[in-house]
């Protein structure tokens, strides 16, 4: 591994982003990589680890913002992939690796009678959320305030409100992400308080009559990545149930928890799931999983055909070989061993927090955690948000484990992946506690 203190006079990331910025707004095209002064540019990936233009490598906890269960270029994905590029990448025909994948996860959770591919997590929540109102024949979804769905106008919303804007909490405003979505898009939105039974329940009795679905993120990362009070959980459901509505899971991020996903803690049956990121063993994938009555409205041949789907590189034979890899790896021993490991981190990290003095806490689950520049753990979106001074914190924290060679999701979030040991357990843990030290010595 490279000195991290010493870094070459003439940096080759700082030069690619001069020209970036020439052919790309911002010059990226994703601003989750930005950073200041410049983005570190990626030459290869090995196992945990990334190793930039600079030759600085650095321990990767962010693995492409979850999507990496086996870090990278894992030999058997490497070679599943080698194997069907050499036959074609992509056909106007169906191919025998969708159909293996598709019994291998349908295999995986009981609420999963079919399902179909599409290209990435948002793609799978457009059709979910379309299939729904295709179901019910009713126009509008209900979602929790500060969740994050992907990049479609009616998921997005209140994705990122502010106390300027969010309104009461009784009374959730709808909030637009983007400048110039229509309003008729958030008046079909129905924004609901996290692990709020009471206040979500009454929400959503007032527009019973309109909605088509529920859709719930069961440990929203942007709502604080804490898991939801099973409590709140399973009012939606019964509610859902009672009232015709669909309950729509977003297990984009979440389903690497459990070998059938976070609902398996829940022992939790939606009517419909919508996947991603891991299933893609590294490559773009999405999916949409759940009752065969709802799915089949986009079967020509059935008898309600209400929904026409196709798409050019859904179900591409790349991602089907190097999907089922992934997951036919990440087995039952595979998820509690990662999963050990979280616990692993979220022990030390606690432990460090309290023995430092650090306002900080650390929230998640599975493989998963995230740490917080606050002394508790907090329960929903309006909680979870940053004021100047927490902001500033975590920014400093950020920068310091970027310096000592570890990278996050900016959130300071980390996602484990399978090459990961406890000594790059430990590792993260002792950065952080210096971090937190660094942080104590400036308040």
């Amino acid at each position: 591994m490279s000195d991290l203190s010493t870094p070459p006079s003439v940096s080759r990331s700082a030069e690619l982003f001069n020209r970036a910025q020439r052919v790309l707004p911002g010059g990226v095209s994703r601003n989750t990589v930005l950073r200041a002064p410049h983005p570190a540019y990626a030459a290869f990936g090995e196992g945990c680890r990334i190793t930039d233009l600079d030759g600085v490598s650095r321990l990767d906890f962010s693995n492409n913002m979850a999507s990496l269960i086996h870090g990278h270029a894992h030999p058997r994905i490497v070679e599943a992939v080698r194997e069907q590029a050499g036959r074609g990448t992509a056909f106007m025909m169906a191919t025998e690796a969708e159909v293996r994948y598709a019994e291998h996860l349908c295999s995986r959770s009981p609420s999963f009678d079919k399902l179909r591919f599409v290209n990435s997590g948002t793609e799978a929540l457009m059709v979910a959320l379309k299939a729904a109102r295709a179901f019910t024949a009713r126009p509008k979804i209900a979602k929790v305030e500060g969740a994050y769905h992907g990049g479609y106008d009616y998921a997005e919303v209140s994705q990122s409100p502010n106390p300027q804007t969010w309104g009461s909490i009784d009374q959730p405003n709808s909030v637009p992400l983007a400048h110039g979505t229509p309003a008729s898009a958030l008046d079909d939105v129905v924004v609901l308080p996290f692990n709020d039974v009471e206040r979500s329940i009454r929400r959503l009795d007032e527009h019973k009559s309109e909605l088509a679905c529920v859709l719930l993120d069961l440990m929203p990362h942007r709502v604080g990545l804490n898991p939801a009070d099973p409590e709140f959980v399973h009012a939606l459901r019964d509610w859902t149930a009672r009232n015709g509505v669909l309950l729509v899971l977003d297990e984009v991020i979440t389903f690497r928890t459990e070998y059938g996903g976070l609902q398996q803690r829940y022992g939790l049956t939606p009517d419909l799931t919508a996947l991603g990121k891991v299933i893609g063993g590294g490559f773009p994938v999405g999916a949409v999983a759940g009752r065969s009555e709802v799915l089949d409205l986009m079967n020509p041949s059935g008898e309600r055909f209400l929904f026409p789907h196709s798409g050019t590189f859904s179900a591409n034979p790349i991602s089907m070989e190097a999907g089922l890899a992934a997951m036919e790896m990440f087995d039952h021993d595979a998820v509690s061993r990662l999963n050990g490991l979280a616990q692993r981190a979220i022990d030390g990290i606690s432990n460090a927090a309290r023995e430092t003095g650090a306002r900080a806490c650390v929230t998640g689950a599975g493989s998963m955690f995230r740490v917080h520049m606050k002394e508790h753990p907090p329960r929903h979106f309006r909680e979870a948000f940053l004021d100047p001074d927490e902001n500033r914190r975590l920014k400093t924290l950020l920068d310091h484990l970027f310096e000592q060679g570890f990278v996050m999701i900016n959130t300071c979030t980390a996602t484990l992946s399978t090459p990961m040991t406890e000594s790059d357990i430990d590792s993260l843990v002792r950065a952080l506690r210096s971090g937190f030290e660094k942080i104590s010595t400036m308040d």
